[in-house]
């Protein structure tokens, strides 16, 4: 049985939300599953990608085939490089604290560059709402601007029947 590490669908239309499983490639997209490895939720950014990273290398190192787009996924959070230092460790290239000083070295660069890029996008978002703020500010002033010659000239009619009536009284 040839076995897939793939993405199966989940979700409502226009907002997908994807599982990571391992199965049968002779299943159906969104059919049967032998495990479910984690979660990948596209909809927000930076993605939100959960994953059993153990569980994933057990399935490759038992020789599933990850799909192109799971293969990016499982890339992006480690598994490869996991599954290439146990490789290593088990031909006696690494020892095994080697191998987990190096993926632990590398899982906290990933995590650095992860917390730059929502600094980015929080940023990104504060300043688009600090420009619509100040063009709303700006829109605002003008409509204060264009009412205001309106109100002037009331209150220039009624200064003159102000200052004749205060001229009688003395």
């Amino acid at each position: 049985m040839a076995v897939k590490l793939r993405l199966q669908r989940h979700g409502k239309k226009g907002k997908p939300f994807y599982w990571i499983v391992a199965a049968d490639a002779r299943s159906k997209r969104d059919g049967k599953f032998l495990e479910k490895l984690g979660t990948y939720n596209p909809n927000v950014n930076p993605a939100v990608i959960d994953l059993n990273v153990d569980g994933a290398v057990q399935w490759l190192q038992n020789g599933a085939q990850p799909t192109d787009t799971a293969r990016a996924i499982l890339s992006y959070k480690g598994v490869m490089l996991k599954n290439h230092l146990a490789g290593g460790v088990r031909k006696g290239a690494l020892t095994e604290e080697q191998a987990e000083e190096k993926f632990n070295a590398w899982l906290e660069e990933k995590a650095g560059k992860v917390g730059t890029k929502a600094d980015d996008v929080a940023k990104a978002e504060a300043e688009v709402k600090a420009k619509a703020l100040e063009a709303e500010k700006a829109v605002n002033e003008a409509r204060i601007a264009a009412a205001a010659p309106v109100v002037e000239e009331v209150v220039t009619e009624e200064a003159p029947a102000e200052a004749a009536a205060t001229n009688e009284e003395e």
